[in-house]
């Protein structure tokens, strides 16, 4: 089942003095139709209130909202679907799991990696990166920079990408001419000092 993935996912991310119902209100208020729920700091347990308070406001807006890694939470909330990071999860399973209506994410940070989970045909779409430095997720991986994603553009490669890693808004120009489907951003917009303008930013450049 062919699912509808936006151009340009949303993080949120933990953030002292900044709740995550608050950074998702900003960004659906500023024209975010995607958001993906983020939260590292606290117990599974935790999340199911924050969650369904957050597709509250999804719902009201009328964006997508994606939970991040807790597949197991998706018949207790109201989200559309998950993004999974574990690079070694076994996707197969947590698509009889979650069921074909919801979306499933992946993540990958090099072609190989990227083209196994494309051959799963069980994945709507894989986050590829990092692009460049990212504080937001830190991680040993190579960063990609712009020759990474064109090396994309000789691959057999269906599945959308959606760029992620450190991404700021003078890349979006350059990294859209690669051919990749897509953007995820964090803390280029949740850092900025206005970030409902930022985020507005993105857009005009996405679209």
């Amino acid at each position: 089942m062919k699912k509808y993935i936006s151009r340009f996912h949303y993080l949120t991310q933990d953030m002292p003095g900044r709740t995550h119902a608050q950074q998702v209100q900003m960004a659906c208020g500023a024209g975010a139709n995607w958001v993906q729920y983020r939260c590292m700091t606290k117990p599974e347990d935790e999340l199911i209130d924050e969650i369904n308070e957050i597709a509250e406001i999804c719902d009201d807006w009328g964006a997508t909202l994606i939970i991040t890694n807790h597949y197991d939470l998706l018949d207790r909330v109201d989200a559309q679907g998950v993004h999974i990071e574990d690079f070694d999860a076994d996707f197969a399973t947590i698509r009889k799991v979650i069921g074909d209506d919801k979306t499933l994410g992946a993540s990958a940070t090099n072609l190989p990696d990227l083209l196994a989970i494309q051959a799963l045909n069980v994945v709507d779409y894989v986050g590829y990166g990092p692009f460049a430095h990212t504080d937001t997720k830190p991680n040993d991986k190579p960063l990609l920079g712009y020759a990474g994603y064109r090396e994309l553009e000789k691959s057999p490669v269906e599945i959308p990408v959606i760029a992620v890693g450190g991404i700021r808004l003078n890349d979006v120009e350059q990294l859209l001419q690669t051919g990749i489907y897509g953007i995820a951003i964090s803390a280029a917009v949740n850092l900025a000092p206005d970030p409902a303008a930022m985020l507005k930013e993105f857009y005009r450049k996405m679209y």
